[in-house]
C-alpha cells in the first residue's frame, strides 16, 4: 500500500468564465468542485494506476466530510484525522486565457490534533510500503513537522517521497533522517542552495551541495524540457515528448504518483525515471487535474528518453 500525506487539503472550486469583470456580478455556467491538495492529486493518480492507496492529513467541517465521501468513491483508504476547524476552499477563476486563484489559509491545528495525527500516522506507516508527503503545512504546524514524519518512516524502514519547497524543504533536508526522493523544480533548487541555477552546468553543480547529500533520488524538473536526475552518484538527463498541453496543473503530483507506483512495481533506475516523468506528461494532456489516461502509458514511456550524464565536479 502507498500512503499519501496531505496536511492542508482543500475543496478545489473551478469557475470558468469567458471574461472576468472587477466590481461587477460575474455569472458562472461551468463549475467543478473536487477534493484538492497535492497529496490527494497523488492519491487519485495512484488509484487510476490501480495501486492500493491510502490518504491522511487533517479534515474538518462539512468540506472535510465532502472530501471523505470522494475518497470513498475513488476507493482510497481514509486515514485522515478529524479536527475542530474547517477544511479550506481554494478557488480558481479561469478567464480570458488566465487563471486567478483565491486560496484560503485553512484551519489552525491544535497541539492535541497534531499529536493525534502523529499517532495515526505511525500506525498507518506500519501498514504501508511507501509514503508520499506533499505540499504545505497548515497553521499551527512548524517546519520541523515533516522531519518527524520522515523519522517515523525510517523507524519502520519505509521510503518517503517528499514534494515541498522553500523553508519547509530546507528545514527537512537539514535533519538527520533524509527523504528517499525529492522533486524540486529549477527555481526551487535555486532557493534551496541560495542562488539561481540557470544552465544545465549550474544544475549539475548544485546537485553536489551538502544539503542534498543523503537523498537517494533528486529529481530536478524542467517543465517541458524534462528533468535532470541524480541517483546516488549517477546523473541522468531526461527528455519528455512535446505535447499540446491541456492542463499542466497537477503534473508534478502525477510525477510523484508515478515514482511511488514505480517503486511498488519494482522498477529500477532508467525504467523508474521514465515511469515517473511519463505520468506528468500524461496529466498535462487531460483537462481534469490529477488525471492520466492509462491507455496512453506505453506510448508515453516509449517517448521518454533517459541518458547518463558524465560530469566532473570541481570545487574550485
Amino acid at each position: 500500500m502507498i500512503l499519501t500525506i496531505t496536511l492542508n487539503p482543500s475543496v478545489d472550486i473551478n469557475y470558468k468564465l469567458e471574461e472576468f469583470s472587477l466590481d461587477r456580478v460575474n455569472r458562472v455556467n461551468s463549475t467543478s468542485k473536487t477534493a484538492g491538495g497535492k497529496g490527494l492529486n497523488v492519491a487519485s493518480v495512484l488509484r487510476q494506476l490501480e495501486e492500493e492507496t491510502a490518504a491522511s492529513g487533517f479534515l474538518g467541517g462539512n468540506l472535510g466530510d465532502s472530501i471523505r465521501k470522494e475518497l470513498d468513491i475513488k476507493g482510497i483508504i481514509d486515514y485522515f484525522v478529524e479536527i475542530e476547524g474547517n477544511t479550506r476552499n481554494c478557488i480558481a477563476i479561469i478567464h480570458d486565457g488566465r487563471q486567478t486563484e483565491i486560496l484560503e489559509d485553512g484551519p489552525t491545528i491544535s497541539e492535541k490534533e497534531s499529536n493525534d495525527f502523529l499517532k495515526q500516522y505511525s500506525e498507518a506507516v506500519q501498514q504501508s510500503d511507501y509514503i508520499t508527503i506533499s505540499g504545505s503545512t497548515p497553521q499551527g504546524i512548524k517546519d520541523g513537522y515533516y522531519s518527524k514524519l520522515i523519522e517515523i518512516a525510517h523507524q519502520f524502514q519505509k521510503p518517503v517521497l517528499l514534494d515541498t519547497k522553500g523553508s519547509l524543504l530546507k528545514a527537512t533536508l537539514r535533519s538527520n533522517k533524509k527523504p528517499f526522493l525529492i522533486k524540486p523544480n529549477q527555481d526551487e533548487l535555486g532557493d534551496l542552495i541560495g542562488k539561481a541555477v540557470m544552465s544545465e552546468k549550474e544544475i549539475l553543480t548544485a546537485l553536489q551541495e551538502d544539503i542534498l547529500q543523503g537523498v537517494e533520488w533528486v529529481m530536478v524538473t524542467l517543465g517541458g524540457k524534462g528533468a535532470i536526475v541524480k541517483h546516488k552518484e549517477t546523473i541522468y538527463r531526461v527528455r519528455i515528448p512535446k505535447v499540446e498541453v491541456v492542463n499542466p496543473v497537477g503534473s508534478g503530483d502525477s510525477v510523484i504518483a508515478g515514482f511511488a507506483a514505480g517503486l511498488s512495481r519494482g522498477l529500477k533506475d532508467e525504467e523508474f525515471i521514465k515511469f515517473g516523468l511519463a505520468m506528468g506528461t500524461l496529466n498535462a494532456l487531460e483537462e481534469k487535474t490529477g488525471s492520466v489516461d492509462v491507455n496512453k502509458i506505453n506510448w508515453c514511456l516509449g517517448e521518454v528518453n533517459v541518458e547518463k550524464v558524465v560530469y566532473e565536479y570541481n570545487e574550485s
